[in-house]
């Protein structure tokens, strides 16, 4: 029984916003498809860190989910900024359990014990947050990752976020601070697509082992990380 994660696999079954006139992501959803089921056992769980679908609503969701509960493994998933259809913790719990997307879990607030580690995480916020609306989402992000900390039960604890908080040229410090608190050790994140990507921080930042789990950037195949 295994870990994996990805982040932003931007599906839209029930849309139409594919991906595949944006470079490099031609044929995107066959080729999440084939190399998820091939790496992937039923037994393993794999970690969906954000932008997971295109949908504004739950209708337009079902078709998305459907396509994620088939695909092999247990599925904790958390929320990205393109997310709009993302609803509170009850309605999407009961979104999941009226439609049987039985292998999918929210991460939200909360974490979950796997193969003897805490998986941990929150949306996170942009870097940059000069403006009063951005501070208190900012601090309303911080909030919800601390309450995912306090929630683990496993000494090891990693977390995932959407938004990087650390790149190349900018740090959010109150999240870094906050991981640096809770002594973790791995941190994985999603969001930054293309040229965007090339300040992403792949390696060790403040004692902490950061990682750019973009579909694209780990060409659609999930990343083991236990």
């Amino acid at each position: 029984m295994s870990i994996f994660a990805i982040a932003d696999t931007h599906l839209s079954f029930g849309t139409d916003k594919p991906m595949d006139s944006f470079p490099g992501w031609n044929d995107y959803v066959s080729r999440i498809e084939n190399n998820w089921n091939k790496l992937i056992t039923d037994s393993d769980t794999v970690v969906i860190a954000g932008d997971i679908s295109w949908a504004m609503n739950f209708d337009e969701l079902k078709a998305d989910f459907d396509f994620i509960n088939n695909l092999k493994g247990n599925k904790i998933i958390l929320k990205g900024n393109h997310d709009y259809w993302w609803n509170t913790a009850s309605k999407l719990n009961k979104f999941i359990e009226e439609n049987g997307f039985d292998s999918i879990k929210i991460l939200h607030n909360n974490s979950y014990t796997v193969e003897g580690v805490s998986i941990c995480g929150s949306r996170g916020w942009m870097i940059e947050s000069e403006e009063e609306h951005d501070e208190k989402v900012l601090n309303r992000e911080v909030g919800r990752l601390k309450m995912s900390l306090d929630s683990a039960e496993c000494e090891e604890k990693i977390v995932f976020l959407h938004y990087p908080p650390v790149t190349e040229n900018s740090v959010c410090e109150s999240i870094i601070k906050l991981l640096t608190d809770y002594n973790i050790k791995r941190c994985y994140y999603g969001h930054l697509h293309g040229a965007a990507a090339r300040l992403a921080v792949d390696g060790e930042y403040s004692e902490i082992n950061f990682r750019l789990i973009s579909c694209d950037r780990l060409r659609f195949m999930p990343l083991l990380i236990k």
